[in-house]
């Protein structure tokens, strides 16, 4: 099984990956370089994949890189959260937020419903990466990861803040207050409500330099 190292220096952080004839498959686009004796190869994309390619932000051809030595990926302010998916679990990931996996682990596309897509500003069609099967995920956040479990329970979350949970969870966007005129008043227009029983991953502060060049984006796209 590939071996995971979240390194860093001058604020900046990035995955090191270290292969002894094993497997691993990763964001595309996210290889800085690699040492060894590694091949890299891109499965062949299934029609289904193609249709949410269309229509998605989330990318599904990804590079896989097997042999032996070290890939070590793309660097950012932000950070990674190295988590295990145990078998039987099947967990459903934020937009955007794979970077890298074992091999063992399978990759498939969970939309969410039409009504949930079209509340959050994402479309008619919001398709996201589910993991299932068992082995290591790394994935790429804005800050420090707590994990929250729920049993027979609801998490209320103001934005986007879960990046990832497993399937007992439903997942909804609505109006956080019960009345009209409370929603107005509120300053709240909107709540990402989480129900059931099962796992979240919650990231709700992001390391200051992250904010800080989300900021400064922000600022150029309005100037």
């Amino acid at each position: 099984m590939a071996r995971f190292d979240i390194e860093h220096t001058e604020g900046m952080r990035w995955v090191r990956v270290a292969l002894d004839d094993d497997d691993v498959r990763t964001e595309r686009g996210a290889l800085n370089h690699m040492q060894g004796s590694i091949a890299m190869d891109v499965p062949v994309p299934s029609l289904k994949a193609w249709w949410v390619s269309l229509f998605s932000d989330e990318s599904l051809l990804r590079p896989r890189y097997s042999g032996t030595g070290s890939v070590c990926l793309d660097s950012t302010f932000g950070g990674y959260h190295v988590m295990k998916i145990r078998s039987g679990e099947r967990w459903i990931l934020d937009t955007k937020c794979f970077w890298a996996s074992d091999g063992e682990v399978k990759l498939s596309v969970h939309r969410e419903s039409t009504w949930t897509a079209w509340w959050a500003d994402q479309g008619l069609f919001w398709y996201k990466t589910a993991l299932k099967g068992e082995g290591q995920v790394v994935l790429a956040v804005d800050g420090p990861v707590q994990e929250v479990d729920l049993v027979n329970d609801r998490l209320v979350a103001d934005g986007p803040f879960v990046i990832a949970r497993t399937q007992g969870i439903r997942m909804k966007v609505k109006r956080p207050a019960r009345s009209l005129l409370a929603f107005w008043l509120s300053g709240q227009k909107r709540a990402y409500v989480y129900e059931g029983t099962g796992k979240l991953l919650l990231c709700t502060t992001p390391y200051w330099r992250q904010r800080m060049q989300h900021d400064l984006s922000t600022a150029a796209l309005e100037a």
